[in-house]
């Protein structure tokens, strides 16, 4: 029997996305060490209760999302009913062994999540919802579940409302201050009365975000990031007496990330990320002198203005010990324990997925001398056959050193693969975040071009093979790029991308509206959007769109994939079953092997549009 290319393609994908791996560890609040973990199944996200350092347990009965937490006593999994991933629902309380259910905001109106913790002291369980009329934080009764109760309210974006110990005082992330403009100072609300105990603001020099209470009792006292030097430092604030310690750490470039408090121990933990490259550290409270706690790969991953702000983040365990998630291109998330003395335990082990290559980080240099990172890779023991370039989205995330089995899978077809962190991304200062703002997508833009530049210069990135790939405003980013540097590629992949701004804001659900009518005012909507650039497309264009996605829905690529084809444009639009960010490794191998599958086809001077493959499938 003979095997064609495309066979050895699909039996290396199935191998590459055949073995469930770990996206996340969400700990409990509180002194018991649990937390719950989030594993991607074939199909889904599923969740296991861990108390370290014991292995995690067996599956739990029923699927999980990305952002559901643990109950500190371990009994409940809260998670957000979304009907498969719309983000717009209800949250709901289960038990572990799946036997209760209960409805904690009954008789509420559907809505988004951005923002989901218990107290340290289990009392309370601090939600903040954004719905049509706003942004609200709610106050829900934890032991035993009671009814919620609102205890901020604002129609401007507002994020992540963060418990002291015991409950009695809320910070929230605000913007009302500067509405349409994502520079949150911290307003802290009293719990019982919902009136403002303090606010904390550092513009014009910068914003401030929480990060979380001190976990002592009676100690009033809050870690936060700010901005005021042009890059990100801790601070600890106290909400009742104004006083704060700034930890100014002038000899390290770059960004020093707060991400966890041991009070007891007066450590902090922090990510040093300068030119996106990570060590993880901690810093002393009482002298503010800095040791190295581990380098090389990843220890966190942003995400900044979602449900919770990190997709994974390494933290402290109660006992104050080190637990450092890590990973790399070619290793899968994973968890070790790193004691006072510095060893080091594995308590989570890297799936056993087949070997993985790295990639090489560097800076290239924009059209205004900016410079960007980018990852990029070859194939081994080959020369490339095409070029991939993949845009991430957000655009306040950023790509980390972190294992991806879509790259992996381009290399082992024989592609260069290549990440870009465009202007717009996080972990580079607040300069670099905000370098979108207010220019319809030129910085961007830029940006792919300086990155392709050096490809070029590689010997990569012939336009006849190079592919730009991306997911949300990476999709966005795809579009764009097909029609405003229709001479660099061959091809654009988008994930439940946006083509036509106009369309798609209205669609959106109320959390992300608010903040794209303010990056995406009526003046810039034809400059921001794909579809004003249909005419200069040369490109074969692939749409995957999620049919209840409401970030970015259908309605918003559908009329460009209509016109495209009109034009007798090579145009794709696929529709899968789920919503903006789905799970499941089956649905990750089946898109794969579809983009892989398209790119061949270029590669033999085939069109798209008559592949012959089924359009939809589940997720």
């Amino acid at each position: 029997m003979l095997h064609t290319p495309e066979d050895s393609t699909a039996a290396t994908i199935d191998q590459r996305f055949a073995v469930p791996y770990l996206m996340t560890v969400r700990p409990a609040a509180g002194g018991s060490d649990a937390a719950l973990v989030v594993e991607n199944h074939p199909d889904g996200a599923r969740g296991r209760l861990w108390h370290a350092p014991d292995a995690p347990g067996e599956l739990l009965p029923f699927a999980v999302s990305m952002g559901a937490i643990v109950a500190p006593d371990g009994r409940w999994v809260v998670d957000l009913d979304d009907g498969g991933g719309s983000e717009v629902g209800a949250l709901v309380a289960t038990s572990v062994d799946g036997s209760e259910r209960i409805a904690l905001t009954p008789g509420r109106e559907p809505y988004v999540l951005r923002g989901l913790e218990f107290s340290f002291d289990g009392s309370a369980l601090i939600a903040t919802v954004v719905d049509e009329e706003g942004f609200h934080v709610l106050t829900i009764p934890a032991a035993p579940w009671g009814e919620p109760t609102v205890v901020y309210s604002n129609p401007i974006e507002a994020w992540f409302g963060k418990p002291s110990s015991d409950a009695t005082l809320v910070s929230i992330d605000t913007t009302d201050h500067n509405p349409g403009i994502r520079r949150p100072r911290i307003t802290v609300v009293d719990a019982a009365t919902g009136g403002t105990v303090a606010t904390l603001d550092d513009l014009p020099d910068g914003p401030v975000r929480a990060v979380r209470f001190s976990s002592l009792p009676g100690d009033e006292r809050l870690l936060l990031n700010t901005e005021r030097s042009g890059f990100s430092r801790p601070a600890i604030w106290n909400v009742r007496t104004g006083a704060r310690q700034d930890f100014d750490l002038p000899a390290l470039a770059g960004e020093v990330i707060a991400l966890d408090w041991h009070a007891p121990s007066g450590r902090l933990l922090a990510v040093h990320v300068d030119a996106g490259i990570h060590r993880l550290l901690e810093i002393d409270e009482a002298d503010g002198s800095v040791r190295i706690v581990r380098e090389g790969g990843s220890f966190v991953e942003p995400d900044v203005a979602n449900l919770h702000p990190h997709y994974w983040t390494s933290y402290y365990a109660p006992s104050g010990a080190v637990r450092a998630l890590r990973s790399s291109w070619a290793v899968p998330l994973h968890v070790t324990e790193i004691a006072d003395d510095g060893t080091e335990t594995t308590l989570i082990a890297p799936a056993p997925v087949p070997p993985g290559r790295p990639l090489a980080s560097t800076l290239v240099t924009s059209a205004d001398g900016t410079r960007v990172q980018l990852w990029s890779g070859r194939p081994a023991d080959r020369e490339p056959i095409g070029t991939i370039l993949e845009i991430h989205g957000g655009p306040n995330l950023v790509t980390v050193d972190r294992y991806d089995p879509a790259a992996q899978a381009w290399l082992e077809a024989g592609f260069a693969f290549a990440s870009l962190n465009y202007r717009g991304s996080v972990t580079f200062g607040r300069d670099f975040r905000e370098g979108f703002w207010n220019v319809g997508g030129d910085r961007e833009i830029e940006d792919v071009a300086a990155a392709i530049a050096w490809l070029r210069e590689q010997g990569l990135a012939d336009p006849a093979s190079t592919f730009i790939t991306g997911a949300s405003y990476g999709g966005h980013m795809t579009l764009l790029s097909v029609g405003r540097l229709p001479e660099l590629f061959a091809g654009g992949l988008a994930h439940v991308a946006v083509a036509d701004w106009s369309v798609t804001i209205q669609a959106m659900n109320p959390a992300v509206r608010s903040v794209w009518s303010s990056w995406v005012p009526p003046e810039l909507v034809s400059r921001f959007s794909a579809i004003s650039y249909l005419d200069d497309v040369r490109a074969s264009v692939w749409i995957n769109q999620g049919s209840i996605d409401t970030r970015t829905p259908v309605v918003g690529v559908q009329g460009y994939v209509d016109r495209l084809r009109a034009g007798g444009g090579d145009a794709v639009l696929d529709i899968f079953e789920g919503g903006h960010e789905p799970t499941g490794l089956e649905g990750a191998a089946h898109d794969q092997r579809r983009m892989q599958e398209l790119a061949l086809r270029t590669l033999a001077g085939e069109r798209w549009d008559a592949t012959g493959i089924a359009p939809s499938h589940e997720h």
